[in-house]
């Protein structure tokens, strides 16, 4: 019986070490000035990102080669986020006063403006298309309305709205553009999520008050994922980016049922995805988190901060992107 234990003890190792040593994280790319917080993953070869001093990055090799372009014109803009389509379709989102949102065709050799916009205090946080035609991106709210603009035809043309909804944000709520993942287009619903002195999750008309922590400009929801009628949000305050008090929370879409995780992240997170119906990764300045039970449990499976997390829209491959130009794969 003795033999037996000291069997299943050393079995038991073995199959840890295994596990540890199943995920792995490969940096690609690193060492520029660029913080990078948007990411867009076509397809397992296909890879766009974006970010400070007006820098697109761009891989059709898995991520083994990267070209970096920097906007003529817009030296000293940050991307914030951007939405790929192919190897030659992209737009990218130019976050402050005045806002631009720019759309390649030829893999990034040349932009045109499809979006400006001078209004004072325009502050542009996140895209996001749910197909080739129909995206949206959100605005910091003014005159306490969100700002919203819509597409249905690639990006060409936009629509936009200061009254998208008839709930008006508190003072100090606002959005975060950490990672370009507050908002979503899902079935007929837009969605998003806010935070500084309050953190909701809008959806349509409805406003759900989300038990993330908030109060302070730093705090809130940052981030939402959803697959089916499930939401999961991550956030935080990212002036203590190790702290994991009320930095998650998962909602159930059809019945605004809120459930906070067993076990959360281990941090303020920027950035949540699903990569499987049941699998979900998040990270953050501190690190990266995966759960394999839909958001209820996490375990830190890095210390290497990012910013915002994809998995391929048409495939298995999932990248990271965060500052000093780091783009790197996580292999699962």
């Amino acid at each position: 019986m003795k033999h037996l234990y000291k069997i299943l003890f050393i079995w038991a190792l073995i199959c840890s070490h295994f596990q540890l040593n199943a995920q792995e994280l490969q940096v690609l790319t690193s060492g520029n000035k660029t913080s990078i917080r948007g990411l867009s993953v076509v397809d397992n070869n296909i890879v766009w990102a974006s970010g400070s001093n007006g820098m697109v990055a761009r891989s059709v090799d898995a991520g083994k080669n990267f070209n970096w372009i920097q906007v003529p014109n817009f030296e000293k803009k940050d991307f914030r986020d951007i939405e790929a389509f192919d190897s030659n379709t992209a737009i990218i989102m130019c976050i402050t006063e005045p806002a631009f949102i720019l759309k390649t065709i030829d893999g990034g050799k040349n932009w045109r403006t499809v979006f400006f916009d001078s209004t004072k205090g325009m502050f542009l946080d996140a895209m996001y298309f749910k197909d080739e035609k129909n995206g949206v991106v959100i605005g910091d709210p003014i005159n306490n309305k969100p700002f919203i603009a819509t597409t249905q035809d690639a990006g060409e043309t936009w629509t936009t709205s200061l009254n998208f909804n008839s709930n008006s944000l508190k003072e100090g709520e606002a959005f975060f553009a950490s990672s370009g993942t507050n908002i979503q287009l899902f079935k007929n619903n837009t969605i998003y999520v806010s935070g500084g002195t309050s953190s909701n999750l809008y959806l349509n008309e409805q406003q759900l008050e989300l038990p993330i922590i908030q109060g302070i400009q730093s705090t809130g929801a940052n981030s939402i994922s959803i697959i089916k009628n499930k939401a999961i949000i991550v956030g935080g305050d990212f002036t203590k980016d190790s702290t994991t008090t009320q930095n998650c929370v998962l909602v159930n879409l059809k019945t605004l049922k809120v459930t906070t995780p067993k076990t959360p992240p281990s941090g303020y997170r920027s950035c949540v995805t699903f990569i499987h119906k049941n699998k979900v990764i998040a990270c953050g300045l501190n690190g990266i988190d995966l759960s394999e039970d839909e958001g209820m449990n996490w375990k830190k499976i890095s210390s290497e901060g990012f910013h915002v997390v994809q998995k391929a829209k048409k495939g298995n491959a999932i990248f990271l992107a965060g500052s000093k130009g780091r783009i790197a794969k996580l292999i699962l």
